[in-house]
C-alpha cells in the first residue's frame, strides 16, 4: 500500500464531508427505492460520474451497540449478506483503521464480486456516533475481484427522542457513493444499490434482535 494520508488531516476531512451531506436540503434528493421501514435517496455525486446515496430507517437499539455492528470488527461479517470476507490490514488506533473487504456478486452476478481497500473512523456525532470510511489507493489486488472504490461514505446514528423507551430506538442514516468500476448500465447499478441499502437494514436489525 502507498503511504497512507496524514490520518488526522484524514478523519477531519472526512467528517466535515458527511456532515455537509447530511446538512443537505430535502429537495436535493430523490427517492430510489422504498420498503416499509427504510427509505432509499440519490442525487448526482460530486465525487465522480454516479450518484450519492442516502438511506434512512430507524433501528432498535442504541447507538453505541448498533455502530458496534456497523464498523469493522468482530460482528459486520457474522451478519451482513453482501460481504465475503473483511480483514483488518492496520489498526492505527482504537476508533481508526484500514481495512480489506470483498463483496458476493449482484442481479445474477452481472455485477461481479468486488474487492475495496478502505480506511475506517468512527467518532461521537451528537448524542450518538457517525462511522465513515473512504477507499484508498492499494497495489496489491486480488485477480479474481474487480477492485471497487468507496468515495466518502458514512453512517450517523444517533437515538431518537423516544430513547427512553424500552428497547432503545435509533435514527440510522446513510451515505453511500461506490464507484463499483466496470462496464455495466447505470440502471443495473442503481438496482443493486438501492436493493442492498435496503438488505442492509434488514440483515442489521435482525442480527440485533437475535444477540
Amino acid at each position: 500500500m502507498g503511504s497512507l494520508p496524514d490520518p488526522s488531516a484524514l478523519t477531519a476531512k472526512l467528517q466535515k464531508t458527511l456532515i455537509s451531506y447530511h446538512s443537505l436540503d430535502e429537495n436535493d434528493w430523490r427517492v430510489s427505492k422504498t420498503s416499509k421501514e427504510v427509505t432509499v435517496w440519490r442525487k448526482s455525486s460530486a465525487e465522480f460520474h454516479g450518484y450519492l446515496y442516502k438511506a434512512q430507517g430507524i433501528v432498535d437499539d442504541d447507538p453505541n451497540r448498533i455502530v458496534d455492528y456497523i464498523r469493522p470488527g468482530p460482528y459486520r461479517l457474522q451478519w451482513d449478506s453482501l460481504l465475503t470476507s473483511m480483514n483488518i490490514i492496520e489498526t492505527l488506533d482504537q476508533d481508526c483503521c484500514v481495512m480489506r473487504y470483498t463483496t458476493s456478486g449482484q442481479l445474477w452476478n452481472i455485477i461481479a464480486p468486488r474487492e475495496f481497500i478502505d480506511f475506517s473512523y468512527t467518532t461521537d456525532y451528537q448524542d450518538g456516533l457517525l462511522s465513515c470510511g473512504v477507499s484508498l489507493d492499494h497495489e496489491d489486488q486480488h485477480q479474481s475481484f474487480v477492485r471497487g472504490f468507496n468515495h466518502p461514505c458514512g453512517w450517523f446514528c444517533v437515538p431518537t427522542k423516544e430513547n427512553s423507551a424500552i428497547p432503545a430506538q435509533s435514527l440510522l442514516t446513510g451515505y453511500i457513493q461506490t464507484d463499483l468500476r466496470g462496464m455495466m448500465p447505470q440502471s443495473a447499478v442503481d438496482t443493486a444499490m438501492a436493493g442492498a441499502l435496503i438488505s442492509f437494514f434488514t440483515d442489521l436489525r435482525k442480527a440485533l434482535k437475535k444477540a
